[in-house]
């Protein structure tokens, strides 16, 4: 009986490690567009973003690390310990907004992201940048110089850069909030099933070896 108890926890053991093995750690670094603004956190779509991504065989534990009003010079100070308590595989950049807001210069949120992906990498983690678009009220010309950073990041450090989900959602009133700038609880769920959609590719799948959870 002993043995038979001894073997049975030793299977239980293995099979729990197994799991955990394939659990990979996604830390999300935003804004107010990830932090769930004016509603409750577990209505935010990163909330729902780990249910989203097992549609696609993926095992995610997601860490939403992101503050309403931060700008890519917060979020930097911020990261080094976020790397180090969480040890994600994966970190998502959703950042850049305010910046833009502020109406700060393009080269500033392009060296802060900058460093922020340097310090991911060498954290081990795969950084994952999405790109930010300001409102054209803010001219033509800044909009623009504004934007690309995003991409001449993306070729310069090497890392995916994914859309900006809220173009897919501006385009639907009843899915944005009185300010016209961030989206309501309706439209959570769509934009968690979007953005799995969009990082399921750039993630190993929960039958693929090698992946740790720390």
């Amino acid at each position: 009986m002993r043995w038979l108890s001894f073997l049975l926890v030793l299977t239980f053991s293995l099979q729990a490690h197994s799991l955990q093995a394939h659990n990979a750690r996604l830390l999300i670094v935003g804004d107010s567009l990830s932090a769930g603004y004016q509603m409750s956190v577990d209505q935010a779509w990163p909330s729902l973003l780990a249910q989203a991504l097992q549609k696609y065989n993926r095992s995610v534990t997601v860490v939403n690390a992101s503050i309403s009003g931060d700008t890519t010079g917060n979020s930097l100070t911020r990261l080094p310990q976020l790397l180090q308590q969480h040890t994600p595989d994966y970190v998502l950049l959703e950042l850049g907004a305010n910046d833009g807001l502020r109406g700060f210069s393009p080269q500033i949120p392009q060296q802060n992201l900058a460093r922020m992906i340097d310090l991911v990498t060498q954290s081990g983690a795969q950084a994952i940048l999405m790109q930010i678009r300001i409102p054209p009220n803010y001219g033509k010309r800044y909009s623009n110089a504004f934007a690309a950073i995003y991409p001449k990041l993306a070729q310069e450090k090497q890392v995916p850069l994914l859309p900006f989900f809220l173009e897919q959602v501006i385009i639907r009133p009843e899915w944005m909030k009185s300010d016209g700038l961030h989206p309501n609880e309706k439209a959570q769920p769509w934009i968690a099933e979007w953005m799995a959609q969009q990082l399921s590719p750039l993630m190993a799948s929960s039958t693929d070896s090698g992946m740790s959870s720390s």
